[in-house]
């Protein structure tokens, strides 16, 4: 026990007490007014409450933003990220406020009795391509999730926003199980080179190369698959389920990009490490091509069926340099000038301006 805790109870022996707390609050009297969307984070950043440090937070506690305390006083809490330019980015509020307004049920918001047999081909297709989407969706919740505890408390928008993309990680792997146990298919085939493929996103030595890797690159193609997703969908209930994703994936893909934009402005020896990251996923990419369980889904899909995969092969080389194209596109947006070394081949006949 405390020096400071055994002087206190003696004095609540005594019946005295100390109301030394109540006047620690410099800023008490200044009100958070609501805006028309209700009383957001930013309605509440007054006063001290606030400033973002203009470089690393001076404490490494629980202690929120703007309360009274001595930080040389609290235990450390293990925080490894402690600056504005790592983890902080402008409108990490507004995400927060948008994560949270859009949350959606896939038990409930998924009209699941517009389903209607299929053809066996294109079942087959729907359901090996929901495996795969699962397994996505699994590393894309474990790999925020891993980082969440090493964020400063000071930096609270950003920790309250990467919860929020957890929770949507786990009902998109909620939603594509569904679907593909909800029509007579099942679950298709889990092949190594996709396991692969996702792993080495887990191999990671820090924070921005979780971005570049997760939510730049591996998150901007799902995401172009998402928006695609309306085309192949065989009915309202595939079209309701990836255009909620979509709308999902839109928010993380903006989140890391903001925070990668962040960190080239204000610390621009981290780009090499960016681009480093990518050069990676590139690589990878191309080194693990294109498997049956993954691509064969998609000609069959975008074709019509099985009869039709030739087609299904030309719409997907289209689908493949969008893909390039957007991601090009989020670099420059960034200020990461990408595309002179970009490994993927459909980036050298792409203008980015």
């Amino acid at each position: 026990m405390s020096a400071r805790t055994q002087a206190y109870r003696e004095k609540l022996r005594n019946g005295e007490y100390d109301l030394s707390w109540m006047h620690a609050n410099s800023e008490w009297g200044v009100r958070a007014i609501p805006s028309k969307r209700g009383l957001t984070l930013d309605d509440i950043n007054i006063g001290s409450y606030g400033v973002i440090p203009a470089d690393a937070s001076a404490s490494l506690s629980f202690a929120p933003r703007g309360a009274d305390f001595d930080a040389s006083d609290l235990p450390s809490m293990g925080y490894t990220l402690n600056t504005r330019a790592e983890v902080w980015a402008e409108n990490m509020g507004k995400l927060y406020e948008e994560a949270v307004a859009r949350q959606w049920s896939s038990t409930r918001d998924i009209p699941w009795h517009r389903l209607t047999p299929l053809p066996p081909d294109i079942e087959h297709a729907m359901c090996q391509l929901c495996t795969f989407f699962t397994e996505v969706e699994f590393i894309a919740g474990d790999v925020p999730g891993g980082w969440l505890g090493q964020i400063n408390n000071t930096y609270h928008e950003t920790k309250l926003f990467m919860a929020t993309q957890v929770m949507d990680e786990a009902r998109h792997l909620e939603v594509f199980r569904k679907r593909a146990l909800a029509n007579g298919g099942g679950l298709g085939k889990c092949p190594r080179e996709v396991e692969e493929g996702l792993k080495y996103i887990f191999d990671i030595g820090s924070f921005p190369q979780m971005l570049a890797r997760l939510h730049l690159f591996g998150e901007g193609r799902v995401l172009t698959l998402f928006r695609m997703g309306e085309m192949i969908a065989q009915n309202e209930a595939e079209k309701t389920i990836f255009r909620l994703c979509a709308q999902d994936e839109s928010r993380h893909v903006a989140f890391g990009c903001l925070q990668l934009r962040q960190l080239i402005a204000e610390d621009a020896d981290r780009i090499e490490e960016i681009h480093e990251a990518l050069d990676h996923a590139e690589q990878r990419t191309l080194e693990l091509g294109a498997t049956p369980e993954q691509l064969e889904p998609f000609l069959i899909l975008l074709g019509g069926g099985e009869a039709h995969m030739d087609t299904g092969m030309e719409k997907f080389a289209v689908l493949r340099k969008k893909i390039v194209q957007e991601y090009l596109q989020r670099c420059h947006s960034i200020g990461l000038e990408r595309q002179e070394r970009c490994l993927l081949k459909e980036a050298k006949d792409i203008n980015i301006i």
